[in-house]
């Protein structure tokens, strides 16, 4: 599968966590090298790099805090110096969102949850493009929400700052198409890593919710790092080389 990407390397924000680390290493799996982007967890980065490089693949870790626009700046810089090339962004990177309804949102968490995800993602976009300009093109994969398209209570601190991003990434696709960078989104659903086990062990996900939840899935099971990973790599590869400015849903069925 390595000739679905050219040389280089995949630059994953939020290589460390439940999901993206899933994500990252389906990349390394379908033959394309990691920089892996994290910024607390850096030992769990550099078991995602070593499972990389077990595979065959080049790997390296970066650390950044999304929040500040030189740190992005300066990762990729390393990274782009390290592999040469950069030819797959994918945005992962995202706080443990609080459950909370809108009414009860405090300034400061509303004011969290853009700064990382949104101006995070605007400084990664702004870093990120001269790189794929300059190497005749490339490719954007957003991990953003299936509440999307079906709002789910409580989770709007995730839904909300990923709205700006989905916005983004058509404007990408219409304007970056000239340059043959192209621009995706995932809708994700429930996956069972990350955000999930975390309101588990907390208690904010409990087996009532997980059954009401699972009687709206076409699909009766919780979603998988690797079925994210799956759709990210297609995106990414030459097997969709026509496809930009597009979503899709990976939530089992979940609003169909």
């Amino acid at each position: 599968m390595a000739a679905d990407f050219p040389a280089g390397a995949t630059i994953v924000f939020g290589g460390s966590g439940g999901i993206g680390r899933g994500v990252a290493l389906e990349f390394a799996a379908a033959g394309s090298d990691l920089a892996v982007v994290y910024r607390s967890k850096q030992a769990v980065a550099e078991e995602v790099a070593a499972a990389a490089r077990a595979l065959g693949r080049q790997a390296t870790v970066h650390r950044a805090d999304v929040r500040e626009r030189a740190e992005v700046f300066a990762a990729v810089a390393e990274a782009a110096a390290a592999h040469g090339r950069l030819h797959t962004v994918v945005w992962g990177a995202g706080p443990v969102v609080p459950q909370v309804p809108i009414a009860d949102w405090t300034e400061e968490q509303f004011r969290q949850s853009m700064e990382i995800e949104a101006f995070g993602f605007n400084h990664a976009v702004q870093a990120t493009l001269p790189h794929l300009r300059a190497a005749g093109g490339g490719s954007y994969v957003h991990l953003g929400s299936a509440g999307h398209d079906w709002w789910p209570r409580l989770d709007g601190l995730s839904v909300a700052p990923k709205a700006c991003n989905e916005a983004l990434i058509k404007g990408i696709a219409k304007e970056e198409g000239r340059h043959e960078i192209r621009a995706n989104s995932i809708l994700v659903g429930v996956i069972d890593a990350g955000q999930f086990q975390i309101g588990k062990a907390a208690g904010t996900f409990t087996p009532e919710w997980e059954a009401a939840v699972k009687a709206m899935l076409p699909l009766a099971r919780w979603g998988s790092p690797r079925d994210i990973g799956q759709a990210a790599v297609f995106l990414a590869s030459a097997r969709a080389s026509y496809v930009t400015g597009q979503t899709i849903s990976v939530a089992g069925g979940f609003g169909v």
